[in-house]
């Protein structure tokens, strides 16, 4: 699975480096065998985040972008798109995505992260339940957040140093730390329907994309790098 996200980023037009940031040397063995670039970080982390600003801190890149190892058939369009809402915005220090959810049942499973954005696009707030609720009964559009995060350098080297709030505790999503602490995030939108490796049944739904025939007809998706 590893392989596959670190092939898919690599097409990103717009990265000029990809590393696999891991503290487990079976994962790290496993990369450096497909030719990645592995930087080994400590076990102690409470977030990815956090694993992202020690992998970056070796580097000197000014923008960094955070990939879930989870996502083996990440867009790389994606991912520009991403990159172009922060470069596009001098004042951004840090952007995701969001698509609208299609299917009802993604807007009350809790493995489903949710986002609610302004005017401007920025996020108002990530929550694994269903938000907005619709009181009124008159339908509304549930955007599925896209976990796919960019940061300015400055911004992520300093994340760990903000305070956790009660949010971020209560829905166990790392990117409330950003909004608890009054740092906007551009939430710009994408086509891509995430299909993240979370349980056991999304391990066998990824299996079957990949030895499908539908999966096999789009060589965009299928890739050997």
């Amino acid at each position: 699975m590893i392989q596959h996200v670190w092939e898919r980023a690599s097409l990103s037009r717009y990265l000029t480096r990809v590393l696999i940031a891991t503290d487990d040397e079976r994962i790290a063995a496993v990369a450096r065998g497909f030719g990645a670039e592995v930087r080994f970080t400590r076990a102690d982390h409470p977030t990815g985040t956090d694993r992202t600003a020690e992998a970056a801190s070796s580097t000197d890149a000014q923008v960094i972008v955070n990939i879930q190892g989870d996502e083996p058939l990440i867009d790389p369009a994606a991912i520009d798109t991403s990159i172009l809402a922060l470069l596009d915005d001098p004042e951004c220090e840090m952007a995701t995505l969001k698509k609208p959810i299609s299917d009802p049942a993604d807007a009350t499973n809790p493995n489903v992260v949710k986002v609610v954005t302004n005017h401007s696009g920025h996020a108002l707030y990530f929550s694994r339940a269903p938000i907005p609720h619709d009181r009124a009964g008159e339908g509304v559009v549930h955007w599925k957040h896209v976990g796919v995060y960019v940061y300015r350098r400055r911004l992520l080297l300093s994340y760990s140093s903000l305070n956790q709030g009660p949010l971020e505790r209560a829905e166990r999503l790392e990117q409330l730390r950003a909004l608890e602490n009054g740092i906007p995030i551009r939430v710009a939108e994408t086509d891509y329907e995430t299909v993240g490796v979370d349980t056991p049944e999304d391990l066998q739904a990824v299996e079957s994309l990949f030895s499908g025939s539908i999966f096999r007809a789009e060589p965009v998706v299928e890739t050997n790098g």
